[in-house]
Order: C-alpha cells, then structure tokens, then sequence
C-alpha cells in the first residue's frame, strides 16, 4: 500500500476551504483523501490554463458550485492552490490567476 501523501495548501486555501458550507467541505475533503490516496477525484477536470498538471475538483451542493484547484504530480505532497465558490458558469479570470500565482511560487520554492 502506497504512503497517504500530505495535503499542503497554499496561501489562503485552508481557510476558504474551511468556510465551504459543511456539505461541500465533507465532499472537497474526501475528495482530497483520494488524491492522496492515489486516486482520481469523482469530479475534475484538468486545468491548463494554470499550468501542467493543475486540476480542478467540482463541487455541487444546496447552497452553490465549489471548486478546489491542486497540483499532486509533485511527488512529495499534494498541493491546493486554491479553493472558492462560483459565481457565474466561468470560472472568473482573478480566480485562474490567483491560482496560476500559486503555481508559478510553489514551483519557484522547490528550484
């Protein structure tokens, strides 16, 4: 059995995370359990637009649309970049940047 690899967030990830509504936070958490465990997320889809390897976790509950972005292709964790709550059908642009941002320090932090 492959070791659980750790989920480390970035910038303020953890706490928006944290104020997903309790449906939605079980669901992103046992989300990011499979991930760690090796697995694909249920619901995903890749990100390229914030770089290679970033991938987006969705979230549908009663109260809205979630979405998490991390990057697990780095062998030693798994790393969100971001978590937050949609607004409209697309994900808005600060969002992707905001995200890229993370990508862009994350990589320049393991040179």
């Amino acid at each position: 059995m492959l070791p659980l690899k750790p989920v480390e967030f970035m910038g303020s990830s953890r706490r928006a995370l944290a104020a997903f509504p309790d449906e939605a936070r079980r669901t992103a958490g046992f989300q990011l359990d499979r991930i760690q465990r090796g697995a694909e997320p249920a619901d995903w889809k890749p990100l390229p637009s914030v770089g290679p390897g970033a991938i987006e976790i969705r979230v549908r509950d009663s109260q809205g649309t979630f979405r998490v972005i991390y990057v697990a292709m780095i062998p030693d964790a798994v790393y969100v970049l971001h978590a937050f709550k949609k607004k409209s059908r697309k994900t808005s642009r600060l969002d992707i940047e905001l995200a890229r941002t993370r990508y862009r320090e994350l990589l320049g932090n393991r040179k």
